[in-house]
């Protein structure tokens, strides 16, 4: 590998055109090589700002020499055979969440790439913001006393009609979408051993895939996590952590701009504070980590299957 990561991108989603591509081309250990499309005037727009060859299919863009590694920002429904096919051809990747639709499937790409020494990350960017860190260190020093539960929320104002997201041909949903951020965050922030103790899933009308849904989780010590996400609501993207002398409150907690200057409430009986933190760009922070992660040849990170499992558990609990 070249001493900077040289990508190659599977197609030509909003998150790629709008967010990635850019902070791998201002990154000093990242370069776009090249993006793929199906359709060649959009792989041209969208590699020319960056002077990246334009390449007119998946397959063909797996074949190049020059990529050491693949960003896949496809509908999820197709995430497990262009990761896979990417494993196979000897490319690191990083693909958009969720990894895959099926436990199964996620289960086969960890151990194809742990088989193969390559990188597998799932680009769930929220967890490389050092705001967690910081509100994990403030539970841990007691901030809040004993923990009891964890409230998170992630819900969206309705999108197109004509949205993939509605389609559930190529794995659209709510649960897939935005439900995987306050489950991670639980993950995240309450550790191994979450058990789902219920779910609800709810079509909207007319839908063929879920709207919106809820979920109890709880860990093995009985902490509570009370999550909540949905595609047609009021927008909301926070999480609270509550103890026994007091609570954490965190907002723009999951998707937070660059220049967002993150604000931690914690309320106590002495009163309310307020601490704020460091603007990050956590799009930045996240190909940092995988860059590092090439770079050690780190093995998937066991989150991956956890997640996995526990989104499993929230639809076979919900009755899907």
């Amino acid at each position: 590998m070249t001493a900077s990561l040289r990508f190659g991108v599977l197609g030509c989603a909003d998150i790629a055109v709008r967010r990635m591509l850019p902070a791998m081309a201002a990154s000093t250990g990242t370069e776009v090589r090249a993006v793929a499309s199906r359709d060649a005037a959009k792989a041209v727009r969208a590699a020319a700002p960056y002077g990246a060859t334009a390449v007119g299919g998946y397959a063909e863009l797996l074949e190049r020499e020059d990529i050491d590694a693949v960003y896949v920002p496809l509908p999820a429904a197709l995430h497990a055979e262009w990761v896979e096919r990417a494993l196979l051809a000897g490319k690191h990747v990083l693909a958009e969440k969720p990894l895959t639709t099926e436990l199964a499937r996620t289960e086969g790409l960890v151990k194809l790439a742990r088989e193969r020494g390559l990188v597998l990350m799932e680009n769930v960017m929220f967890v490389h913001h050092s705001q967690h860190t910081v509100v994990r260190e403030l539970v841990r020093e007691g901030a809040i006393g004993q923990l009891h539960a964890l409230h998170a929320t992630f819900t969206v104002p309705a999108f197109a009609e004509d949205d993939i997201r509605h389609r559930a041909d190529l794995g659209g949903g709510a649960l897939w979408d935005v439900g995987i951020y306050p489950v991670r965050a639980a993950l995240h922030l309450l550790g191994e051993g979450l058990e789902v103790l219920g779910a609800h899933l709810v079509n909207g009308a007319g839908r063929e895939v879920d709207t919106a849904g809820a979920a109890l989780l709880r860990t093995p010590e009985g902490v509570s996590a009370q999550l909540t996400f949905g595609m047609e609501h009021a927008y909301r993207n926070r999480y609270e952590l509550h103890g026994s002398q007091g609570r954490i409150t965190l907002d723009r907690a999951f998707t937070p701009p660059a220049d967002h200057t993150p604000v931690l409430l914690i309320e106590t009986r002495d009163g309310l504070t307020e601490r704020r933190l460091t603007a990050e760009d956590q799009v930045a922070a996240t190909l940092a980590a995988f860059a590092r992660a090439v770079r050690d040849r780190t093995a998937p990170d066991p989150a991956i299957l956890t997640q996995a499992a526990l989104l499993d558990a929230v639809r076979r609990s919900a009755g899907r």
